[in-house]
């Protein structure tokens, strides 16, 4: 049989411990980073989240937290190489009212945004396929898998910013225009332990954020990059012991310089308030 074997990446190293080699790796084609500001969303609150919000006299927003986002990738129609990215974020809304007499209660709701960015993804029409260890020459295929090889696109962000707080006065019934609603991932509606109500009488609560993002889009590539002997770590590894005393425990752990240290500058405004100065307990 013929020999077949690249050797060049072997003849630039031999003796030297390192040389050039191919990774197969994930190339950034083209990225963006941006700063968003949702204004005036609807918060979908459970049936005891209504109740308190119609007893309430002030109400303000404590938190923001993201719970999860959807990423999606489309071709741009006539315009080769680029693609269209959707990304939809489900954020969990902490609300504090004041129920009167003093007593405060907390309850939460949940906000759905959504943008589109569009960058520069590359022209590679070549399928891809890959081998996995549940595969065997008899098992049956799954034709669910195309092998395409599209880019894909991937998303950093931090905890949504509160912006605002809109509470709005509504004796009649608010239908929903959209449908994302509908679209919500189960783990997602589990978070809140009871079901969002859509459609109902009362008051209606909304909130502005501002969220910052960095946007990436990415393609499978094989680079030839530089490489030397494989790297094995000089710190030997410390036994897990259970050790019956804490102070001399406590003292093998690092000081939080980091915890300690002062940013110099004023913090960021993440409340906003209906008026109130009443707080949550615990």
């Amino acid at each position: 049989m013929q020999e077949n074997k690249n050797t060049s990446f072997c003849q630039s190293s031999c003796g030297h411990g390192g040389g050039a080699i191919c990774i197969d790796t994930m190339r950034v084609l083209d990225g963006c980073r941006d700063r968003d500001c949702f204004e005036d969303v609807r918060v979908y609150l459970s049936a005891c989240g209504e109740q308190i919000l119609a007893n309430s006299t002030n109400v303000r927003t404590r938190s923001a937290k993201l719970l999860w986002a959807f990423v999606g990738v489309n071709e741009v129609p006539f315009n080769n190489g680029f693609y269209q990215i959707t990304v939809r974020y489900y954020i969990e809304i902490e609300f504090e009212a004041c129920v009167g007499s003093g007593r405060s209660q907390c309850f939460k709701g949940l906000v759905v945004v959504e943008k589109d960015v569009i960058l520069y993804g590359g022209e590679g029409r070549a399928y891809s396929f890959k081998s996995s260890p549940e595969s065997s020459y008899c098992a049956m295929p799954d034709y669910n898998n195309c092998g395409n090889n599209d880019p894909v696109a991937i998303v950093e962000t931090v905890e949504p910013i509160i912006l605002g707080t809109k509470v709005v006065d509504c004796n009649c019934a608010c239908v929903c225009t959209c449908n994302e609603y509908y679209d919500i991932p189960e783990g997602v509606r589990n978070a809140f332990g009871e079901e969002l109500l859509v459609n109902t009488d009362g008051p209606k609560i909304y909130v502005s954020l501002g969220i910052f993002s960095v946007i990436r889009i990415v393609r499978p590539a094989q680079l030839l990059v530089q490489a030397t002997d494989y790297c094995v770590p000089d710190k030997e590894c410390t036994a897990a012991t259970n050790n019956d005393n804490p102070c001399a425990l406590f003292k093998n752990i690092a000081f939080p310089i980091n915890q300690f240290k002062g940013t110099g500058e004023a913090p960021t405004q993440s409340h906003a308030d209906r008026g109130g100065g009443c707080g949550c307990k615990g």
